[in-house]
């Protein structure tokens, strides 16, 4: 993809989210009332989690209330495509509603991108995770710094740069992120650890309900001591040729890895007579 500077790229973009939504009746963009089910979602959403409770009590509102800021939608040979409103759109479907208000917009596929990431940072729909995801796409995408970014969308180029680095932590950690069994500070002091020591302490806090306080603490005894949390890395290996060998001829299956040795039984007989031996 093309890159493309500030002042013509991601300016003229927040410019024309503003117009799509002040100007409603401009001669550009319609507001018309659409079906539903004619509606396909974005295929660049950043959003993948939404919480069910809100969709419906947004859904109600809208029910009881009506849309107060219509989704907007571009229009393909198939029907057409959300381009932004994806909570408003799925609030509407969970309670059922036949058709929603819509604002129509010329646009493409990488403007459809544009819109759906800048439009989710606005209304902070996203987890930290997903954040994450759209900044990193958005200075890519747009060839800035954070701090450039930081300025356009008001927000401190320390929050951009501490938001960036979740990428850096495992697949795993981030799940548990996303799903709130720790929190964004939890999160931030175990960036730098490998995905063992990460799984080790996240565990720990979920299990010991531990502050982020408490897991600074942690990390800084595993930084200046030999803690349990860090892997061994002298484990002595064994040669259990020789054992392994008795074993096998006396008809028991075992197994050997570094300094153990497993025999395995089919059956109580075998344990005996196992036991007889010693």
């Amino acid at each position: 993809m093309k890159s493309m500077k500030l002042g013509r790229g991601l300016d003229a973009l927040l410019g024309e989210m503003d117009e799509a939504y002040g100007n409603e009746s401009s001669s550009n963009d319609s507001v018309i009332e659409l079906s539903l089910k004619d509606i396909r979602p974005n295929p660049y959403q950043p959003r993948k989690h939404f919480n069910e409770s809100s969709l419906l009590e947004l859904g109600e509102s809208i029910k009881n209330d009506g849309l107060l800021q219509p989704i907007v939608v571009s229009q393909d040979i198939d029907g057409y495509v959300l381009i932004a409103g994806e909570r408003r759109l799925r609030a509407s479907k969970l309670v059922k509603l036949k058709t929603i208000r819509a604002i129509l917009l010329s646009t493409d596929e990488q403007k459809m991108r544009q819109f759906a990431l800048i439009e989710n940072i606005q209304r902070d729909e996203l987890n930290s995770v997903e954040l994450a995801e759209a900044y990193s796409e958005l200075l890519k995408m747009y060839d800035v710094t954070q701090e450039e970014l930081a300025s356009k969308i008001h927000k401190s180029r320390t929050h951009i740069t501490n938001t960036i680095r979740l990428l850096q932590l495992s697949s795993k950690t981030q799940k548990a992120l996303i799903e709130k069994k720790i929190t964004a500070g939890h999160a931030k002091v175990l960036i730098g650890l490998d995905e063992k020591q990460q799984q080790l302490i996240v565990n720990s806090i979920i299990g010991q309900k531990l502050s982020v306080r408490e897991v600074e603490s942690i990390i800084k005894n595993m930084k200046d001591t030999k803690s349990p949390f860090i892997e061994k890395t002298n484990i002595p290996t064994y040669d259990f040729s020789n054992l392994k060998e008795k074993f096998d001829f006396l008809g028991y299956k075992t197994k050997s890895c570094k300094n153990k040795i497993t025999i395995e039984f089919d059956n109580e007989s075998q344990i005996d007579d196992f036991l007889s031996h010693l």
